[in-house]
């Protein structure tokens, strides 16, 4: 679940925010002045997210960034593919 905060509630309740960072790897938003905000997310999920930006689609690398983004819910799950002959037959 993403959360969307004031920047005053965000700063009376920082540990309790950090911590649902941290724990729960939910990303927090805070509303600033002047229509800026912020986004505050864990460094792994922003680690995950860089490594599958900086890797190659094809490669190991970017499978094992997209499969880690996709346990943390930032990227849907894949779909199913059904297996017909049409399917295997893609691979001849």
């Amino acid at each position: 679940m993403t959360l969307a905060l004031t920047q005053s509630d965000f700063r009376a309740h920082i540990k309790k925010y950090l911590d649902q960072v941290n724990d729960d790897d939910e990303v927090v938003y805070i509303a600033r002045s002047n229509s800026r905000s912020v986004a505050v997310l864990s460094q792994e999920k922003l680690y995950w997210m860089e490594k599958a930006l900086q890797a190659k689609e094809d490669s190991l690398d970017y499978a094992v960034a997209r499969d880690q983004l996709i346990r943390r819910n930032v990227l849907p799950e894949d779909p199913i593919v059904e297996s017909n002959d049409d399917y295997w037959e893609q691979f001849k």
